[in-house]
């Protein structure tokens, strides 16, 4: 039985748009005999899944799902990399492909995606030393095609040097761009219809039945409570108990337990992004302990729950500007993970500080988020007080904006990045 075909790297050609993780995969394929892509759905796994595969199954639907159940070792059977999109639906295929794996010594076999993790226990072993996991983002402003790139945040961390970058970003074209999201199906779409994807994606999402996911019913009017307060509170280290109250029906809020749960859902559908605290040192409770910050996948998400448009933003500068972090950190995340490397935020008792890029080898940026000109002095401030807080010199510091022509270097040292000329 044949599944759906999606075309392999050499019929898609000059049709595939470039993505981030791209030389990442292909690394990987070259260590490990599998390689996990997890990521929401539409974010364009199987794209690119199917990119770096020559033959392919994708088993979304319940006829396709039970052929694969009936049938693992057949699934499995094709030129390598061979692509098993959305594996979720059958986890035992991940036993037999482990298995297969073991078998043959070789490298680069499996492609399996995923828009959600499988049900606890369904499969028997981790894979480890066998499959890699490589978790894909929306698409940067970079990936489509809405920043130069000019400015590397891997030059950044290595010091390198760059002249004055023309930018033609400001506010407004900010709030399209969190607006319209990351979504690859919007590429080439004006705005207006570009919005109706993450709109579309929410109604579909609040739609599906979750049972796999932890074995519970949920309420959909319950998760729509909670998509709300996460919008309303995007960007920022909400405490649960607002949450709990904000998905309350009645004057008494629903258990922390339950908030838990739903979350729980959000981040094993890949709907969550939670940027952790950081600390300078390794050991630090902060990494453990410290609060959350929670975002979207994509802003665009936040925009959709809460139904705003980039006019309705623009008349509510303080939100539209958590929003614009959130673009800020979604971008900042894509580039961070072709360099080996994690985001985070800072915050102790007298300072936060938006983000803070580290890299496996210690090596450390500090950035502030500012849509307008007028904060950038405080932004400034900010990071220098995190410069002499830590012992390990930073590599740079940074101010991410929507606005300014150019970008530039302050005397202070600090750089003042437009968000539109930034890439890996």
């Amino acid at each position: 039985m044949e599944g759906l075909k999606f075309l392999s790297r050499n019929e898609i050609g000059e049709t595939y748009r470039p993505r981030v993780v791209d030389s990442t995969i292909n690394k990987m394929l070259k260590t490990f005999g599998g390689v996990l892509i997890t990521g929401p759905k539409w974010c364009g796994k199987s794209w690119t899944g199917a990119y770096h595969s020559k033959s392919s199954i994708s088993i979304q639907n319940e006829d396709l799902a039970e052929y694969a159940r009936l049938n693992p070792e057949k699934t499995l059977e094709g030129d390598s990399p061979r692509l098993i999109d959305e594996w979720q639906e059958v986890p035992k295929l991940w036993d037999y492909a482990r298995g297969t794996i073991d078998s043959s010594v070789s490298k680069g076999m499996f492609i399996f995606t995923g828009s959600s993790t499988p049900p606890e226990k369904s499969t028997m072993h981790s894979g480890t030393g066998r499959f890699t996991h490589l978790h894909m983002r929306t698409m940067s402003l970079f990936e489509s095609g809405s920043s130069s790139g000019e400015i590397s945040l891997n030059d950044l961390f290595n010091g390198t040097e760059y002249k004055s970058v023309e930018s033609s970003m400001d506010v407004s074209i900010a709030m399209h761009h969190i607006c319209r999201g990351g979504w690859p199906a919007g590429l080439g779409l004006s705005d207006t219809d570009a919005m109706k994807i993450p709109r579309a994606y929410l109604t579909s999402y609040l739609d599906t039945d979750y049972t796999h996911i932890d074995g519970k019913r949920h309420s959909s009017s319950t998760m729509q409570s909670l998509l709300l307060s996460l919008a309303r509170n995007c960007s920022t280290t909400v405490n649960k108990n607002v949450i709990a109250k904000d998905m309350s029906k009645s004057d008494t809020p629903v258990k922390n337990d339950t908030v838990d749960t739903y979350l729980n859902v959000l981040r094993k559908t890949f709907i969550l992004d939670e940027q952790k605290s950081w600390g300078p040192d390794i050991r630090t409770r902060a990494r453990v302990r410290g609060p959350v910050k929670y975002h979207f996948i994509d802003p665009s998400l936040a925009a959709a729950a809460l139904k705003l448009t980039p006019e309705r933003l623009l008349t509510d500068p303080n939100f539209g500007g958590f929003l614009f972090e959130s673009l800020c950190y979604r971008d900042l995340s894509v580039y961070t993970s072709s360099l080996g490397g994690e985001v985070f935020h800072y915050k102790d008792n007298t300072l936060e500080v938006d983000s803070v890029v580290e890299l496996d080898d210690g090596r450390w940026g500090g950035i502030e988020v500012k849509q307008g000109t007028h904060d950038f002095n405080e932004a400034a401030n900010n990071l220098l007080r995190l410069k002499r807080k830590v012992t390990l010199e930073p590599s740079f510091l940074a101010i991410l904006t929507a606005s300014g022509k150019t970008a530039y270097t302050r005397e202070d040292g600090i750089h003042v990045i437009p968000l539109d000329c930034l890439g890996p």
